[in-house]
């Protein structure tokens, strides 16, 4: 996967963790769904995503068009 797939594979994972523990927890966790969608709506203004300097450093390949 590249870093765009593994970007929207976390940023899917935690609103549907988020999502979950508010149904079955407390409510107060659809704050974190509204953090992570805040979060992605930042990213598109600034082109800039803390996920993707981590994920950079963990070494994430960009890819290019084809998604190799």
């Amino acid at each position: 996967m590249n870093l765009n797939e593994w970007l929207r594979a976390i940023a899917g994972f935690f609103v549907l963790l988020s999502v979950v523990l508010a149904v079955t927890v407390d409510q107060r966790f659809l704050w974190f769904t509204g953090f992570v969608g805040l979060n992605l709506l930042q990213s598109a203004f600034t082109k800039w995503c803390p996920a993707i300097a981590m994920l950079r450093k963990l070494g994430v390949k960009e890819g290019g068009a084809c998604g190799c």
